[in-house]
């Protein structure tokens, strides 16, 4: 895995500018480091490099195909990239310089074009590419959203990186945070794509190429907002619809679940084959689980080595899933390895989160992944991980909630469902945690507090999915205001309703636009890319989630729980005792922790003065929610945890570069 980073700008350009902005990603590629000028054009590539295929100087970047027409600069995993070198030889002789896949990419990209190239690859990727005859650049990342890609204007230039600390190099920058990114940072604990935290920047979405011409390299458009459409010197067009393909998906559903196992058992075991193909050691994230299970068992039933698993532990009881992991690796025969998670460890990590995720970000698992990656990468420098299976074959308990009550709530008074949900809320999810400990009911139900709370929300909406889904990812009511300058709570730009497909198929496919690539895979990849560790998701090769979405709820979602289909496979691998419980998820006890060990710590970020700084809070809501968290009526860790995750942020990367949050962007036309 790599980092990349370029600008177009009409002032002068440096190679010490190029340098810097590449180094500044150099945990994502330690080793080796490249930049690329064309002077005339004012354009420059950097690139850092993590040597995972063809480790040797033949897979330098960044690259310049055979003919010199275009120039790439690469992060990422072509997994096909020999059945494509494969296709392009019988249409003539290519003199390979090595057996990388960016040379791969380049060579594909000369024969059939950007799009077509990019439709024929299996993997994941973010690039930026150079087309020295039509001076045009193009950038693009892979359909799930994998590798991230922030681009953007800074003053009168342009500017793209893997991350926004190379963007903050860039001469000038002076983007003021965006109040409706933050609003949906506080509410969701991620920014969703294509929003930044900053204004003017953005995260390009998944299965999607920009293009621009010399035109938009010195301002953004006053409509343009960063999804596919065209606008004055730039274009964003997909060439991967999942929207598209769920449509036509629902239209299409599979109908033998016999058929069905033997198809989903043969791409995976292709996925997990070809992604295990490294010059370095490859592993496997463990925790026991149905997902991380599945990975695992295929991994070890067919490779010729040692399969090396990492999984992480508690002592906190309701939150410690590594007893499963280890009865899952000895059954499998791995060779296993297992780090435990304290109060202290979290405490130790803190101060880096700002640094590693770069843009602010608080799913509070970004802890025990990174100390995971951190364990994983002492020995392997790929792992394969178990992302997408809870998307992809209904594996969140809100699928399994929804499919059972959505009809019958719906038939209740809304009077009547406003009174079920606040006594609900009333009680306090640290209560039904203490109920639960006390009866035991938390070894079958863990974290049960937090699961009453999400009950409630989906008591509120009653059936009603456009209303009960952002109840689902909000930690804050839809009446508190813990943002100022945010009169209503913003809206995820991707969440828009998908033709033919029914209420649980929308709710997944609504998980897999936006929080699947903006929590889950940004998590994973901040925090494994924080240690040089490359992360790979079997699950997301996109044929199989084409084959997920040909496959009926009736498949996915049975009374006795989600992920009926892929729980067949896996039983097939794995008994059934080792893995049939409740899902826990990769929690922390956090709500314990800031009210123990943590407390200082956050007193010191909700400190009055300190929340109003920068105008971008309401302080009495914060300090309300905080001294209700105290005091162990509710837990409100989880509404907390972002606004501590923006001031850690707010502190070590803004400084004198922050201004009013309000701030226009430059402005040319857009095209009607």
């Amino acid at each position: 895995m790599c980092g990349i980073a370029g600008i177009w700008t009409k002032r002068g350009l440096s190679d010490r500018l190029i340098s810097r902005m590449a180094d500044s990603l150099a945990h994502r590629g330690p080793n080796d480091r490249g930049t690329w000028i064309d002077t005339d054009a004012g354009l420059g590539f950097g690139h850092r490099r993590l040597s995972v295929i063809d480790i040797s100087a033949a897979g330098h970047q960044p690259m310049i195909s055979s003919s010199g027409r275009y120039v790439l600069t690469y992060n990422g995993e072509i997994y096909n990239h020999l059945d494509i070198r494969c296709a392009l030889e019988a249409k003539g002789h290519i003199e390979w310089r090595g057996h990388s896949d960016t040379e791969t990419i380049l060579a594909a990209i000369e024969q059939w074009g950007l799009p077509a190239a990019l439709e024929r690859s299996v993997g994941m990727f973010a690039l930026g590419l150079w087309d020295r005859e039509n001076r045009t650049l193009s950038l693009a990342r892979d359909r799930m959203g994998e590798k991230p890609l922030y681009y953007g204007w800074v003053g009168r230039q342009f500017a793209f990186a893997s991350e926004l600390k190379a963007l903050r190099l860039v001469p000038g920058f002076n983007n003021a945070v965006d109040s409706g990114s933050l609003d949906c940072l506080v509410r969701s604990a991620y920014v969703p794509a294509p929003q930044s935290i900053y204004r003017g920047v953005f995260k390009l979405v998944p299965g999607a190429i920009l293009q621009m011409s010399a035109g938009a390299r010195e301002a953004t458009s006053s409509t343009f907002t960063g999804l596919p459409g065209q606008f004055e010197h730039l274009t964003i067009e997909r060439f991967w619809s999942l929207s598209a393909l769920a449509t036509e998906a629902a239209s299409n559903l599979l109908i033998d679940e016999e058929e069905a196992i033997r198809k989903l058992e043969e791409l995976l075991i292709k996925s997990v084959t070809r992604q295990s193909v490294a010059d370095v050691p490859v592993g496997t994230f463990l925790s026991g689980g149905y997902d991380s299970s599945m990975i695992a068992a295929l991994q070890k039933a067919h490779s010729t080595s040692s399969v090396k698993t990492f999984t992480i532990g508690f002592d906190e009881a309701g939150f410690d899933e590594s007893p499963y992991a280890q009865a899952v690796a000895s059954y499998l025969g791995t060779d296993h390895h297992e780090v435990r998670v304290s109060a202290s460890d979290t405490l130790a990590v803190i101060p880096r989160l700002a640094e590693i995720y770069d843009e602010p970000f608080a799913d509070s698992s970004q802890i025990p992944t990174f100390l995971l990656s951190k364990l994983a990468r002492e020995q392997v420098t790929v792992a394969l991980s178990g992302d997408g299976g809870d998307e992809l074959f209904g594996g969140y308990g809100r699928y399994l909630a929804f499919n059972r009550s959505h009809r019958a709530l719906a038939r209740i008074p809304p009077g009547v469902r406003k009174a079920m949900s606040g006594t609900l809320k009333l009680i306090g999810s640290d209560r039904v945690d203490w109920l639960g400990r006390l009866t035991g009911l938390d070894r079958r139900f863990p974290q049960p507090g937090h699961k009453a709370q999400k009950l409630a929300s989906l008591i509120e909406a009653g059936g009603n999915l456009e209303a009960l889904y952002p109840l689902l990812l909000s930690q804050w009511s839809q009446s508190a205001n813990p943002v100022a300058k945010v009169a209503f709570p913003f809206q995820h730009a991707q969440q828009e309703r998908i033709d033919g497909v029914g209420d649980v198929a929308q709710m997944m496919a609504w998980d897999l636009l936006d929080y699947l690539p903006d929590d889950i895979l940004c998590k994973v990849d901040r925090a494994s890319m924080a240690v040089g560790l490359e992360t790979r998701a079997p699950f997301l090769d996109y044929r199989v989630v084409e084959f997920a979405l040909r496959t009926p709820v009736s498949m996915k979602i049975r009374p006795d729980g989600g992920k009926h289909l892929l729980r067949r496979l896996l039983y097939s691998y794995v008994p059934r005792h080792l893995l049939d419980r409740p899902k826990a998820g990769f929690a922390i006890p956090l709500g314990q922790w800031l009210r123990g060990p943590l407390r200082d710590w956050a007193e010191a970020g909700f400190d009055s003065k300190r929340l109003a700084e920068g105008g971008h809070f309401n302080p009495a809501v914060i300090q309300a929610q905080w001294q209700t968290h105290l005091s162990g009526r509710r837990d409100y860790s989880t509404a907390l945890w972002p606004i501590l995750m923006f001031q850690s942020w707010r502190d070590s990367t803004l400084g004198k570069t922050e201004t009013d949050s309000d701030a226009s962007p430059l402005v040319i036309g857009a095209v009607a």
